[in-house]
């Protein structure tokens, strides 16, 4: 979820074949409002995928099972993972509430640090509309209005 900036859902639908680690992205099927999207990921967050997909076969678990799911090949629930990202945010003494959304939230804040356009933030997020990715970015961080702020002098 973090390193794509997938939303909750579409990360527990994935499924093994969603994933092509040749061309470094991941193929949402149903993402918002049913839309089919795919998305970029990093070459080290590939990595980490890539050992649970080759790790799966020794535990049973087919290409027809979810691609994040239990050790016996069942379904995470969403309830799970944000009860489990809260639990692991407090033992990491991190004061922000840890939630799923909020790793995609870390992700565009991240990109729009490094400079990536807000058209390629809104393709990876799966936003319709432009003025959302805005809002959402403007939301974390006004950017422009910081560095705006940072460059004035105060004349003594």
């Amino acid at each position: 979820m973090y390193r794509a900036g997938l939303r909750l859902s579409e990360a527990l639908a994935l499924k093994p074949k969603d994933v092509d680690a040749d061309a470094g992205t991941v193929t949402v099927l149903h993402g918002k409002g049913d839309r089919r999207r795919v998305v970029g990921i990093d070459p080290g967050s590939m990595a980490i995928v890539l050992r649970w997909v080759e790790k799966r076969p020794s535990l049973g678990l087919t290409g027809r099972t979810q691609l994040f799911c239990t050790l016996e090949g069942r379904p995470l629930h969403a309830s799970y993972v944000r009860t489990l990202l809260h639990r692991l945010g407090h033992q990491a003494e991190i004061e922000k509430r840890v939630h799923p959304h909020g790793l995609r939230h870390s992700m565009s804040y991240e990109l729009m640090m490094e400079g990536v356009p807000v058209p390629i933030i809104q393709q990876q997020l799966g936003h319709a509309s432009l003025a959302t990715t805005q809002r959402y970015l403007d939301h974390l961080a006004p950017k422009d209005l910081v560095d705006t702020m940072q460059r004035r002098e105060f004349g003594v």
